[in-house]
């Protein structure tokens, strides 16, 4: 009993050895990126018994025995790096030392439970427990190779649209229980189109990182099925979510690239697909796209923007250009708009629309906004103020406001040169100011409260919905252009233009008529209540100089002779 208990606590010094040094130079190994996994587990293995052989010889003599056992043992390691984790401790080790035997049985009990678990985080995503991008990659591969000469197979990427909006609001973890119910349901999607398909023939569903997610699916009939089942991922995506007492409306951009016509190995098909979704998302997302050569292009373009916008700042190849807005009541210049200009080395004058969506996605939208509100505040400290309080308007976008020292960015820029914000007018688009979040419309409260003036811009061509309209922080709304273009010939335009006048009124809001071009449209609109435009009516878009000499010298006669309320 006595040897026995012994025999026990050296088992223990074993286990204990064995669990810290040996975790010690696994690690070790890693750091010092021994070549192979097998290898690395090799080294730490050997490092355990060197600890095991010195315990056990602390507490008794080896004999020949001990000695084969020993031996054994050390060829029982070096399996290790053939990968050998199931074969038990030797026969040799088992009758000389069955205490270290037993040790060396649950260290390799262990070791194949890490590795396990290991692998399965190594290749699962732990959110939805789909495969991760590492997983996909891998899988995908093994499909590409295995599918016969001639098949084709298809790429589809799928990026939530609105997601982030979700995850700001409702917080983390409601986001990570939104991803597992899109999960669930492209599982369900895909399960039942792949109906009949066996094996390596069934289609792959992955998450690849945040809210996007990747379906491969090899062997497939044809570019029909591919079509229908892209549509049906959308239609899926697109029904509300509940979510604990939420209604939540999502949508997905879908990216389709085929094998081999787009690519004939995941490199190419990945790069292909996300291609396609990106076109998707550009046209207001809720859609699916098919990679083409037109799409390549397009995304080599806008690589070619993204790498000349990070120059242009630096460059000053930015230029603003300023309308004047006026009042129909009473003939006076009542503001400005300042209009964002590239001077592009090679391409010219490039409007915004050509390179604004551009700056949002790849960063470089903040560093322009402070450029623009920097040169709005240089451009009011030299309109004098007669009094009327003349404003001056600017477009801000809502990744603007993702940053949350935005509201003390804008009031140091304008408080450096004493114009107050009462001064100032953001504009947003309707489609961006639809999609505004809660956390950005508190930061537009918060700018209307200290006196700017908040404005929708292009107003009718979009989605708006009322009561997403009646909850902005709102002054003032901008007609679309397209709008009022026909309104002099047009009954049927007079009549959407009036009808449009008195849903904006009833929310209480003021409206301005933008790119008016006869006296007649501003006669008209004058006639249903606007009050202020701006056109070339009136006068271009110019630069600070031409404007500043334009309100000096202009003399605008008050069209027509009835009152706007």
């Amino acid at each position: 009993m006595k040897n026995q208990g012994a025999a026990q606590k050296i088992s223990n010094v074993i286990l204990s050895g064995l669990a810290g040094v040996a975790s010690f130079i696994f690690s070790l190994a890693a750091f010092l990126t021994i070549s192979t996994f097998n290898q690395q587990l090799l080294a730490s293995l050997i490092a355990g018994a060197f600890c095991l052989l010195v315990s056990y010889i602390a507490s008794e003599r080896p004999n020949s025995e001990s000695a084969r056992a020993m031996s054994a043992l050390g060829d029982r390691l070096l399996a290790v790096e053939d990968g050998d984790y199931t074969s038990p401790a030797p026969e040799a080790l088992r009758k000389s030392m069955p205490e270290v035997a037993k040790a060396v049985d649950n260290l390799f009990g262990e070791v194949r439970a890490s590795i396990e678990s290991a692998h399965a985080l190594g290749m699962y995503d732990p959110v939805t427990s789909l495969p991760n991008r590492l997983h996909f990659r891998a899988e995908a591969d093994r499909k590409i190779a295995d599918m016969e000469e001639g098949s084709k197979a298809a790429m589809i990427f799928v990026d939530l649209d609105r997601f982030k909006a979700v995850n700001d609001s409702l917080g983390h973890a409601r986001g990570d229980q939104l991803l597992t119910m899109v999960a669930n349901r492209l599982r369900v999607v895909t399960a039942a189109e792949d109906e009949g398909q066996k094996g390596n023939d069934r289609p792959l569903v992955a998450r690849l990182a945040g809210d996007e997610f990747t379906i491969f699916f090899p062997n497939v009939v044809s570019d029909t099925q591919v079509e229908r089942l892209a549509r049906r991922l959308a239609l899926a995506i697109a029904e509300p979510f509940e979510l604990q007492g939420h209604s939540i409306d999502i949508g997905a951009s879908i990216g389709v690239a085929l094998h081999p016509t787009h690519g004939r190995n995941i490199e190419s098909l990945m790069r292909a697909a996300d291609i396609a979704m990106y076109h998707a998302k550009s046209k207001g997302g809720g859609r699916h796209a098919f990679f083409s050569d037109d799409l390549l292009k397009a995304y080599q373009a806008k690589v070619d923007t993204e790498r000349d916008l990070t120059a242009a700042l630096a460059n000053g190849e930015f230029t603003l250009a300023l309308q004047p807005q006026v009042d129909l009541k009473n003939g006076s210049i009542s503001g400005a708009e300042a209009l964002l200009r590239w001077q592009h080395p090679r391409d010219g004058e490039r409007a915004p629309a050509t390179f604004i969506g551009v700056a949002e996605t790849c960063g470089v939208i903040s560093e322009i906004g402070d450029w623009v509100m920097s040169e709005c505040a240089a451009l009011l400290s030299q309109w004098e103020d007669d009094g009327s309080a003349p404003r001056l308007a600017f477009n801000i976008s809502p990744r603007q406001l993702d940053r949350a020292d935005f509201f003390d960015r804008l009031c140091a820029i304008f408080d450096a040169r004493d114009i107050p914000l009462s001064r100032i007018e953001l504009e947003f688009t309707e489609t961006a100011a639809m999609q505004v979040n809660r956390e950005q419309i508190a930061q537009i409260a918060a700018l209307r409260a200290a006196g700017a003036s908040i404005a929708i811009d292009d107003f009718g061509t979009g989605y708006s919905n009322i009561a997403r309209l009646r909850a902005m922080p709102l002054d003032r709304v901008k007609l679309d252009p397209s709008l009022c273009a026909d309104i002099e010939e047009n009954e049927q335009a007079r009549e959407v233009v009036q009808a449009v006048v008195t849903l904006i009124h009833a929310v209480g809001a003021e409206i301005v008529a933008e790119s008016i071009e006869t006296s007649a449209q501003a006669d008209i609109l004058r006639a249903m209540g606007v009050r202020t435009v701006q056109g070339f009516v009136f006068a271009p878009p110019m630069h600070a100089d031409e404007f500043f000499d334009w309100v000096e010298n202009a003399r605008i006669p008050t069209p027509g002779s009835r009152d706007v309320a």
